[in-house]
């Protein structure tokens, strides 16, 4: 290893110890040579509002995926709280442009929904060109808050900002295409009087293999309720029983019945209600097909400051530049860094890479969930005239309401790998499928609910039913093809109990924040319960960010500004995109034989090494025939972040040399006591990074 290199990966680790934590022993002379396995014990006491507890770090340079450092036992105690420097001058072309963005003019357009859910007939609004005598061309625009995501966690939060600012929400495609609107199960929270806080915790805790952060935990169990009661004043409607009370199905992992639920089309039921009310906010504009491309961040002293981000319109192919004081991220997963996923096609872990390239700190990566009932269409009777773009779900509450799994000699197995059988959490019950699919050499098991009434499973299941039904299957009498598929990520970017991370003015809400809530693994239906309760507590240290900061508008000079390259033609970007396709699916299949639901060291730097020598390949191809750094088309910028998302995976799981939760290895299979710590991705300096990994405006103007 190159010792200038590695000295400068030490410098930077301690460089983003102190900037994050305060202190951090300098290693000097011959720590260098065993730099890979030294641990040391470190206690910080700074001012934080979230106890993180012991952590296993280790320092990434972006984009290089080398291990520098795993530091044992760290103390984190936390983000500071974010404090704007007031000397930095607000120019006051700026400060009109904020002050206009209350009141663009707008115009309506009808935006019918493309999905088979009932129709949104919303009027999104849409504004003008922000006018400032400071602007020309209209491809800078000012809010207040920006909001990157149109699921769960960033609707609630630009509804509840809206009431202080102008919001921006930036969403990737049509408002509804998002993970939530794909969520088939419901919300888990505390209804019932036979529940009990204390019993959520502690299913959440034993499902995360305890290393959930137990303060997180608690706080999101104890505001679910009322979370939930928002959602029903806001309109959204769930299932109630005969007994005129809320319906609340059980779950694998759940020890009580507490999911709300509206059928099997929960998350589709709750971005309705929440839609509708942001159609109705004069506050909030919604920007549809803009493609985040990078955060915008500069400096401020030892801190990294967040102003807004540059999107691209995938419609129009213009780039446009939003800035803002306080940035929500809520842009969801990257199940596509596999090729079997349950989430849509947006979910390319845009978030976490942007994220990762703008120096946030990034954790537990190894945790990536396999839901373990996706449709199997090879089993199906009538199979789909082409491959599915994402996984069809089969609802943990199939197997919730007393479905059986069965292998294809209908043995029932699930009780031969856990007591408590179907009822068992995700991870344990996609190792047990994925066993008995390599032990008996076959492509998918079967679920079972026949055995229910026929006027049940209609009434709980009535979008699983008719699905099926369409391919020749009637799970009222025929049992379910079901197969493990890539679903959440319960790793991400790093946040404390308000969704604070250590890059000033960004919060994170949702799949693509790592809250310490799932640890290893997650307990079916809280990741909606999550986004919610992340979204609620950001409010507020948001708005005390918005109206306490400043903002240097001679920042916005030094980023270089993306551009999509017309001007080559249309042979050119052919070409780059059916070899980015061709890279995009060489990668998933990596990460599926080598980085899936059981894995080992061998297979995992296997995975390293073939990963990096892709990326090589690609990013090479792409400059021979012309490609310039600040270039963008959304396949390329997708391509850029599925790389960055696995290699953050890979790394992480080589650094955690136990099995635990979602992470199961074959060369250390058992917990180890010693090694329940959280993995801590810090960021290191771009100079050696692929270009993949580093902000577009990284490089000099």
């Amino acid at each position: 290893m190159d010792v200038d290199f590695l000295a400068f990966g030490i410098s930077a680790l301690s460089f983003w110890s102190f900037f994050l934590f305060g202190s951090l022993p300098i290693l000097r002379g011959r720590d260098y040579d065993c730099l890979n396995w030294v641990s040391f014990r470190m206690n910080f006491k700074v001012e934080r509002d979230v106890a993180y507890g012991a952590a296993m770090a280790i320092c990434i340079p972006i984009g290089s995926c080398k291990l520098f450092c795993r530091a044992v036992d760290l103390k984190l105690q936390g983000c500071k709280r974010a404090q704007w420097d007031a000397s930095i001058a607000f120019k006051s072309c700026l400060q009109d442009a904020f002050s206009r963005s209350y009141g663009l003019s707008k115009f309506s357009r009808v935006r019918r929904s493309k999905t088979s859910s009932p129709t949104i007939n919303e009027k999104w609004r849409t504004p003008t060109t922000v006018t400032s005598a400071c602007l020309s061309d209209g491809s800078t625009k000012y809010f207040d808050f920006i909001v990157i995501g149109s699921g769960v966690a960033g609707l609630r939060y630009a509804l509840e900002v809206a009431k202080h600012g102008s919001v921006a929400v930036i969403t990737k495609a049509e408002p509804h295409e998002s993970n939530t609107n794909y969520a088939q199960g419901g919300v888990s929270a505390v209804l019932c009087p036979s529940d009990s806080v204390e019993s959520h915790v502690q299913d959440t805790i034993v499902a995360g293999a305890h290393l959930c952060d137990e303060e997180t935990v608690r706080v999101v169990c104890t505001e679910g309720p009322d979370r939930i009661k928002e959602l029903i004043a806001m309109g959204a409607s769930f299932d109630h029983g005969e007994d005129g009370n809320l319906h609340l199905a059980r779950e694998g992992g759940h020890s009580h019945r507490r999911i709300v639920h509206a059928a099997d089309m929960t998350g589709r039921e709750i971005e309705r209600a929440l839609l509708e009310a942001v159609v109705r906010d004069p506050n909030i504009f919604v920007f549809e097909h803009h493609f985040a491309i990078d955060l915008l961040t500069s400096e401020d002293g030892s801190d990294i400051v967040c102003v807004g981000v540059d999107t691209l319109n995938a419609e129009t192919l213009e780039v446009t530049r939003f800035i803002s004081k306080v940035t929500l991220l809520a842009s969801g997963g990257a199940g596509h860094m596999y090729p079997s996923t349950t989430n849509p096609l947006v979910a390319t872990g845009d978030g976490i890479a942007m994220s990762h390239r703008a120096q946030a700190v990034i954790s537990n990566m190894e945790f990536v969930q396999f839901h373990p009932t996706a449709l199997a269409d090879e089993g199906l009777p009538v199979r789909p005239d082409k491959p599915r773009e994402n996984a069809f779900l089969i609802t943990e509450a199939v197997r919730g309401d007393g479905g059986i799994l069965y292998n294809l000699g209908m043995e029932r197995f699930m009780p031969l790998y856990d007591e408590r059988a179907e009822l068992a959490p995700r991870d344990v019950v996609a190792r047990s499928i994925d066993d008995q699919l390599k032990k008996r050499n076959e492509k998918y098991v079967l679920l079972d609910i026949s055995h229910k009434p026929r006027e049940n499973i209609l009434s709980h299941f009535p979008n699983i039913a008719a699905e099926c039904l369409k391919h020749g299957l009637d799970i009222t009498c025929q049992p379910i093809p079901v197969v493990p598929a890539a679903h959440y990520i319960c790793g991400g970017v790093r946040a404390g109990l308000q969704g604070e991370t250590n890059v000033r003015g960004l919060y994170v809400a949702g799949e693509v924040a790592c809250t310490g809530l799932h640890g290893a693994n997650r307990l079916a239906s809280n990741s909606l319960l999550e986004a919610l309760v992340f979204a609620r507590r950001a409010v507020e240290p948001s708005v005390d960010h918005m109206k306490s900061s400043s903002f240097d508008s001679r920042i916005l000079n030094k980023w270089a500004r993306p551009f999509v390259p017309v001007s080559l033609g249309n042979d050119f970007m052919s070409r780059i995109i059916s070899m980015t396709n061709d890279i995009r699916k060489q990668l998933q299949l990596i990460m599926w034989k080598y980085v899936g639901i059981v894995r080992s060291t061998t297979r995992l730097e296997t995975a390293e090494q073939k990963i990096s020598k892709l990326e090589a390949t690609w990013e090479e191809y792409l400059f021979h025939q012309g490609w310039e750094p600040t270039m963008v088309a959304l396949e390329v910028c997708e391509m850029r972040n599925l790389f960055c998302c696995a290699k953050l995976v890979v790394s992480s799981a080589i650094t955690r040399q136990e099995s635990r939760g979602l992470h199961y290895t074959i060369d250390f299979p058992h917990l180890e006591e010693s090694k329940r710590l959280p993995t801590i991705i810090f960021p290191c300096s771009p100079i050696k990074s692929t270009w993949s990994s580093r902000q577009l405006h990284w490089q000099p103007v």
